[in-house]
């Protein structure tokens, strides 16, 4: 377990920190602000500082950026909150938080970040007695994600389901959720790719198996805040494949960046249709 939060940890750290920029008071004169907001994430800001202090660094510098500061947040509540009070330059959300946030916050999609066993772009249902979706609905069914229907029911499912066709047992961690099958509190569960890599480490979930997947979404996405200038917005999605380059990369490789790169509203087309149906 503390091995599965280590890495969990080590992920909002690069997400954090990939961008480039991560800690508290965005409205400081000069300062790049950021927010990252890694629903459904495990550990702390302060625990991953440390990690997070080595791609500050390297961004400001390649950036020409006399400060970088922002704020990590696992709650879209709290990181509204950020956005009201600081007004970030840029932002790392995850993908349900990128689509709940970006008419409101009219956000600019720059990049995109991929971290290993960050979890999040594939979701399974798993069960040791169904095998398959239809065996699942009207059942039982638990999940950490449940907290945004919308993103399940029009993203995740496209229309294979809603959360509605089943009884949902609310969790609000990761291994909770498969713990409810385990015990047989719930006949299925929700999860996302992360959590389903864990399953061999879990007692008594040898004989729980994904008996749907959805199709493989999007990674993190990096987005601008009307706040960021124009020049400087350009500059900092030019730059952003360079972050894991040099210095870099020997900290990309320590805390698992898979890819962080340039990108534009064309790559995330279809989930935004599909959420906006």
């Amino acid at each position: 377990m503390r091995t599965t939060v280590f890495r969990s940890l080590l992920a909002t750290a690069v997400i954090a920190s990939a961008s480039g920029f991560l800690c508290a008071d965005a409205a400081a004169e000069g300062t790049v602000g950021v927010l990252v907001l890694r629903e459904h994430g495990v550990g702390s800001a302060a625990q991953a500082q440390p990690y997070v202090d080595k791609f500050v660094s390297v961004a400001a510098k390649q950036n020409g950026w006399g400060g970088a500061k922002g704020e990590y947040h696992t709650s879209r509540g709290n990181a509204e909150a950020f956005i009201s009070a600081q007004k970030p330059h840029y932002g790392i959300l995850s993908l349900g938080a990128f689509l709940g946030l970006k008419a409101k916050h009219n956000l600019e999609i720059i990049g995109q970040v991929a971290v290993n066993r960050a979890g999040g772009q594939q979701y399974h249902l798993i069960s040791k007695t169904a095998s398959d979706l239809a065996g699942c609905k009207g059942k039982a069914l638990a999940s950490d994600h449940a907290d945004d229907a919308k993103f399940i029911d029009k993203v995740v499912s496209k229309g294979a389901f809603k959360l509605g066709d089943f009884t949902l047992v609310a969790t609000t961690r990761p291994i909770q959720t498969i713990k409810k099958v385990v015990s047989g509190d719930a006949a299925c569960a929700l999860v996302d790719d992360a959590q389903l890599a864990e399953l061999g480490k879990i007692d008594g979930a040898g004989d729980i198996k994904s008996v749907w997947s959805s199709d493989k979404l999007p990674p993190m996405v990096v987005v601008a805040f009307p706040s960021a200038p124009a020049d400087q917005r350009k500059a900092f999605q030019a730059n952003l494949g360079k972050i894991c380059e040099g210095e870099g990369k020997a900290t990309c490789g320590e805390v698992g960046i898979l890819a962080l790169k340039s990108a534009s509203s064309g790559d995330y087309a279809g989930v935004v249709a599909a959420y906006d149906k």
